[in-house]
């Protein structure tokens, strides 16, 4: 039972976290305009992975997407190939779980089965929240070095020169998510132990013998007097045995029974 609750809870929890990855990479606040220093602003601007938003006072707002990929910083899309990555091994494990729930019988599959299936589900949503983790913590450090070189240029006399961003709402959401993955794939690791089957892990060593197996059967005891002939002494088929007086010993015809 506690396999069972095991393998469907880091089910639950990495779905919970695959879900999260996707929707913090197709929102649009990974950074927003820093207002610190301007306390009315007739314009906010926010950018995602995929374009970049500019909302006005009077509630419109228009957005503009990335048209080139040559003119993006490295960085900028390692982040974006880091949460794309994490996002299919997370789908993909997610399909390879459901069939390996303990719970939910598909023709005559064996529990060793089910038990490297689980372990595999595990390990893609391990890696597919470590690469959101990733990407987001290297967005965040992007966005640390870009606001301290602004504020290093506004303190010079040069406030006009470019806006200071933030730390977006997207970037916490891909944190919660690439956790929750991450507990979700070790929850799946641990409840593959559980499937595996006693007989399996425990494999008895059995040993034969290298020669045949004789079996020897005891026959009645047979005492002898002593005085018989050797076997292997006795003669042709017409030879006959003496016969035996009352004390065990053979009697041989004399001369006078001929008479």
């Amino acid at each position: 039972m506690s396999t069972t609750l095991c393998q469907v809870m880091g089910f639950l929890v990495s779905s919970l976290g695959v879900g999260g990855s996707i929707m913090a990479t197709a929102m649009d606040t990974w950074s927003t305009q820093d207002l610190y220093d301007n306390v009315v602003t007739a314009v906010f601007q926010y950018q995602g992975l995929w374009r970049s938003c500019m909302r006005q006072s009077s509630g419109f707002t228009e957005c503009r997407p990335y048209f080139t990929i040559l003119g993006l910083p490295a960085m900028f899309q390692a982040v974006r190939a880091l949460m794309i990555v994490g996002i299919v091994l997370g789908i993909l494990g997610l399909f390879v779980c459901i069939f390996a729930l303990k719970c939910i019988r598909i023709g005559s599959m064996e529990d060793t089965a089910k038990a490297n299936m689980t372990l595999t589900s595990g390990i893609m949503f391990i890696v597919a929240g470590l690469c959101a983790i990733t990407g987001v913590s290297v967005f965040a450090n992007m966005l640390v070095t870009n606001f301290w070189m602004s504020t290093t240029s506004m303190f010079q006399g040069m406030q006009n020169i470019q806006n200071r961003y933030t730390f977006g709402s997207a970037l916490f959401v891909g944190w919660v998510a690439g956790g929750l993955a991450l507990v979700g794939g070790i929850m799946m690791c641990l409840a593959c132990k559980g499937l595996i089957p006693e007989e399996s892990r425990y494999k008895a060593v059995s040993y034969n013998a290298s020669g045949r197996n004789i079996s020897y059967r005891t026959g009645p005891y047979k005492a002898g007097s002593g005085y018989e002939a050797d076997p292997k002494t006795r003669k042709g088929a017409g030879y006959e045995e003496a016969p035996r007086s009352e004390d065990g010993r053979r009697s041989y015809p004399s001369k006078y029974d001929y008479v």
